[in-house]
């Protein structure tokens, strides 16, 4: 089966197409991955609105995305916004255009229901899970959802607006990482140790490729220390020229490398999973689940 996903975030709009093997257990496959950066949370969480320059270009990114999944022929796809066009005051007026002059149909999901579609992926079942705890990790550009999973059951879960392109914009107050943190302490207070990390998004990703290590789908937190520095070690403009980071993400991936080290601190975590998923990829994990119990009946 064939699913595409849409994933509508704060620094970038991404495309995802998938295939669903299913012989006994589901084996996911990813066709292609189209990433444009538009980065919406500059508007959205400076002004509270959408500019016209930017709305422009998430519109003909969507109907370009429309011709692609046309091209490919997914059995369905679905597409969802994030935590920028949550603030967005045009955000419904932008989504209805889109409709218009592309015909996808988006919706604007919560914090909530966010860290519900990334954990869909369901991770946390195909790690040595016996007697330990994990918490998943999903900082974006506007919010940071974490989930915390006991013995493949999910316990609690939350978002919080906190995000890199917030952070780079000054839009993230004393008061809200005092929030998280004291959110951090109470959960992780309340389970047994040892407990792990699942990290997931862009950011993440790339500090993973940054070690280098094929062998092992983790990092531990002084690798993901000695990473930080690294790249902090470089200005913006090295981090490009020299490091070959993209533009969009040579400046993010500063604050969200720190964001990812407070909560691992905090919860006194010293190792982290990164899978290579997040949000498109529960998108296609929440097609297959629909479609899966359709073909059941």
């Amino acid at each position: 089966m064939k699913f595409a996903s849409i994933d509508i975030g704060s620094n970038a709009v991404r495309l995802l197409l998938a295939q669903v093997l299913s012989n006994g257990r589901p084996f996911f496959s990813k066709d292609s991955l189209v990433r444009i950066p538009i980065r919406l949370g500059e508007d959205a969480f400076t002004d509270g609105v959408i500019s016209e320059e930017k709305r422009e270009k998430l519109i003909t990114a969507m109907i370009g995305f429309k011709y692609i999944i046309d091209a490919y022929k997914p059995l369905d796809y679905m597409g969802c916004a994030t935590a920028a066009m949550r603030e967005a005051s045009n955000s419904q007026e932008i989504i209805d255009e889109i409709k218009e002059k592309s015909g996808i149909e988006l919706q604007v999901i919560s914090g909530r229901e966010e860290a519900e579609i990334i954990c869909s992926n369901h991770i946390e079942q195909n790690l040595s899970s016996t007697g330990k705890s994990y918490l998943h990790i999903d900082v974006g550009g506007g919010s940071t959802e974490m989930t915390l999973f006991s013995k493949n059951k999910t316990i609690v879960s939350e978002s919080f607006n906190i995000g890199a392109v917030r952070i780079i914009k000054e839009k993230v107050s004393e008061s809200q990482w005092d929030t998280m943190k004291d959110w951090v302490k109470e959960q992780i207070k309340k389970h047994n140790r040892p407990i792990e990390a699942i990290g997931s998004g862009g950011n993440i990703n790339k500090l993973y490729k940054f070690a280098g290590k094929k062998d092992q789908t983790y990092l531990s937190i002084k690798k993901v220390e000695k990473i930080f520095n690294y790249l902090d070690s470089f200005s913006y403009d090295e981090r490009i020229r020299v490091l070959n980071l993209h533009t969009d993400r040579a400046d993010v991936i500063i604050p969200a490398a720190s964001t990812f080290l407070k909560i691992m601190r905090w919860a006194k975590i010293d190792k982290i999973h990164v899978p290579q998923i997040g949000l498109a990829d529960g998108l296609i994990h929440t097609l297959y689940e629909k479609h899966n119990v359709k073909q059941e009946f």
